[in-house]
Formats: C-alpha cells, sequence, structure tokens
C-alpha cells in the first residue's frame, strides 16, 4: 500500500461530521422507531387483559397505574408524539418543503421542545378528565 493511503480513513465516522441538530433528531427518529415496538407490545398486553377477564386486566391496569407504569407511559407518548412530528417532517420533505439549511436547523431545534410540550398537554388533559 501506499503511504497516502495508509494515512486515510477507510470510512467517515463520527469523528469525522459535526454533531448538529438535524443529525441528532436522525437519530432520535431512528431510536424512537424502535422503541415503539416495544410500547405496542405494552398495547397489545393491555388489550389481551382485557379480553382475558376482569381479574387479568384490573391486575395490568394496576401495573399501568403505578407510578413506574405512568413513567412507562408517558414515555411512550412522548416517543409517538415526537416520531410523528419527526415523520410529518419527512412527509414535508417528500412534497418538496424545507430544505433550506437555516430552515431544518430551527425545525430540528423546534421539534424536541414540540414533542415534549405536546405530550405534557395531552397527560395534563388525561389527567384533568
Amino acid at each position: 500500500m501506499s503511504e497516502m493511503s495508509q494515512n486515510r480513513p477507510l470510512s467517515p465516522h463520527l469523528q469525522v461530521y459535526k454533531f448538529i441538530p438535524t443529525m441528532a433528531m436522525s437519530i432520535i427518529h431512528r431510536i424512537t422507531g424502535g422503541a415503539m415496538y416495544f410500547g405496542t407490545i405494552l398495547v397489545a398486553w393491555w388489550l389481551i387483559a382485557a379480553a382475558s377477564g376482569k381479574e387479568y386486566f384490573d391486575w395490568v391496569n394496576g401495573i399501568y397505574g403505578s407510578w413506574f407504569g405512568l413513567i412507562v407511559l408517558f414515555a411512550y407518548t412522548w416517543v409517538l408524539i415526537h416520531h410523528m412530528l419527526g415523520g410529518l417532517r419527512h412527509f414535508m420533505w417528500d412534497l418538496g418543503y424545507g430544505f433550506d439549511k437555516h430552515f431544518t436547523t430551527k425545525l430540528a431545534k423546534a421539534l424536541p421542545v414540540a414533542s415534549v410540550l405536546l405530550t405534557v398537554v395531552i397527560w395534563l388533559i388525561v389527567l384533568a378528565v
């Protein structure tokens, strides 16, 4: 091998790229997509419990109503909202809008704030009912 090819990295890696908000949102979008599988299992468990009888349903509701269960359900709500907003961002791009560098950065910074605020609003409504 030549000396020049030995000094080059084999492929670009994280140390080559500057970590920017759009990169973070791309990573978080993938993570929330994976987390939705876990949350869907929780929803399926709840539905199975509802179809299995009152005692089992009450037991599952007790788990979901515990402090730990409520934290998990709050996190799952955030995952759904965040992934949905990220999906709407991608849909907008599919339609050919929002490619300006400054706009995408602003959108990437607004996405976590909006997802947290919407999650809190949803939970405040649910808890008020």
